[in-house]
């Protein structure tokens, strides 16, 4: 766990959670995948998420299929199980909840009721883990439904056509 987090990353935070996202960069870690990298995503959804370039290619055919929610969510979980600071965790729960579980969400995510059930219940009393359930289901849902298409996609063909050209 990392210590509490300074002034200028909450602000960052915040800053991002007001833009709703929707004005992150096209690319999570601004670095070109190499061949190698991009053709082990083929591989395992597990490689594919584990790589920043590979869920911001995989992010934008998410876009693409109208289920960008689904990477969000799994990113704003991932962000929330790194935070140390109880005040910080309660507000992050919160933002969450309201952007991805809530049912007046635009950027609603698919869950079923049983785990509804669990995240209302945990969040009484927010902690890093009260979306585990949820963001394992949407991980599945991601990996079972998305991600075989993706591999089919034109995004990612070209992408390999033009890693396999530039090198």
């Amino acid at each position: 766990c990392v210590p509490v987090r300074n002034e200028d990353r909450e602000r960052a935070w915040r800053a991002s959670r007001e833009t709703k996202l929707e004005t992150i960069p096209n690319c999570e870690a601004c670095s070109k995948p190499t061949p190698e990298e991009a053709r082990g995503w083929a591989q395992s959804f597990e490689k594919l998420m584990k790589s920043p370039a590979g869920r911001n290619v995989f992010r934008e055919f998410l876009r693409t299929e109208y289920s960008e929610e689904n990477m969000l969510f799994w990113l704003a979980c991932e962000e929330l199980k790194a935070e140390c600071n109880k005040h910080t965790i309660d507000e992050k729960a919160r933002v969450i909840y309201e952007d991805y579980i809530s049912i007046l969400s635009p950027k609603e995510v698919s869950l079923d009721s049983r785990v509804r059930e669990v995240i209302n219940r945990r969040m009484q009393e927010p902690s890093s883990h009260t979306f585990d359930d949820a963001q394992l289901q949407i991980y599945t849902l991601m990996h079972r439904d998305s991600y075989p298409r993706f591999l089919n996609s034109a995004i990612y063909k070209s992408l390999l056509h033009s890693l396999s050209r530039s090198s």
